[in-house]
């Protein structure tokens, strides 16, 4: 999102590049690297000095995505960009990263923008809800098959997935949408008695959470501000595997986002299960294993 709510959209079609700031007013060319651990480190004292009333989190997601749009784009990679019009405008990134002192939007890279935009009305719902993410930016890369056939201008299949840790893919096209149904009936669920969805600024950016490892289905929050909580969700029988990747996104929320008095948990939520992951879930400290019904009622 070229600033906020596209409102530098013109500007960067006009001047065919893309951008972003976050108040930190230096060539950052030299710490651009595959360490954004690094990278974050240097430049988060720096986001909070010049901008005090924000938290960590924020200076986290500021900092992540600065060295997303500078370094982790490749050249020919497919951007979207909001109009506010209900379209998304397409570009690819040309160049590498560039900087432009004093311009807005100064951390900046070069992209070709193409001519037709792609309608918000024509995506499925779940790339919908993901590409309007309020966040600066939002990895959609698991979209690709879908965003190609919308760029050509061509019709939708019923179904597009692929996800290695669900070991019975036949649940996917009646449980699509699980995440949104999910996140919009927060609130019913045994979950949201406990925790809410994370916000920030007033918005809701918990779901589909950027992080170095990947996009966190779920962060929320406990009612106390005690505890983060990461939640994974999977669409048909889950497999062992997804207890290896729960664990390093609360990895990255413990060490990147967590205050020094907050713990960190997980919550995995599957159609079905088997032995494999109860094994795994056995040693594992913190996490927990849910099955949901199509009505959403979830439980233990």
């Amino acid at each position: 999102m070229p600033g906020a709510k596209s409102m530098h959209l013109e500007e960067c079609l006009n001047g065919k590049f893309i951008g972003v700031d976050f108040g930190i007013n230096e060539d950052v060319s030299n710490y651009l690297s595959d360490d954004v651990k690094s990278f974050k480190e240097r430049y988060r004292p720096i986001f909070l000095k010049n901008i005090p009333d924000k938290s960590k989190v924020a200076a986290g997601l500021a900092c992540g995505t600065i060295w997303t749009v500078c370094y982790n784009l490749k050249k020919g990679d497919i951007i979207l960009c909001p109009d506010g019009k209900g379209e998304y405008v397409i570009g690819e990134i040309e160049s590498n990263y560039y900087h432009a002192p004093g311009e807005i939007l100064q951390h900046r890279r070069k992209v070709n923008w193409y001519k037709t935009p792609v309608r918000r009305v024509d995506m499925s719902e779940p790339l919908r809800n993901s590409a309007g993410s309020v966040l600066t930016n939002c990895d959609i890369t698991k979209y690709s098959d879908e965003l190609e056939l919308l760029i050509k201008g061509d019709k939708l299949p019923s179904i597009i997935s692929s996800d290695a840790s669900v070991e019975d893919a036949s649940e996917f096209a009646l449980e699509k949408h699980l995440e949104d149904f999910l996140v919009k009936n927060w609130n019913s669920t045994s979950l949201g008695k406990k925790y809410d969805i994370y916000e920030l600024d007033g918005e809701v950016v918990g779901q589909q959470f950027p992080s170095d490892t990947g996009p966190i289905d779920i962060l929320a929050i406990s009612k106390d501000k005690k505890t983060l909580l990461v939640v994974e969700l999977k669409k048909g029988r889950v497999s062992d595997s997804v207890v290896g990747q729960i664990q390093r996104y609360m990895g990255y929320v413990k060490e990147d986002l967590a205050e020094a008095n907050q713990e960190v948990k997980g919550v995995i939520i599957g159609f079905d299960d088997d032995i494999k992951i109860h094994r795994a879930l056995s040693v594992a400290t913190n996490i927990e294993f849910y099955k949901y019904k199509v009505d959403f009622k979830l439980y233990q």
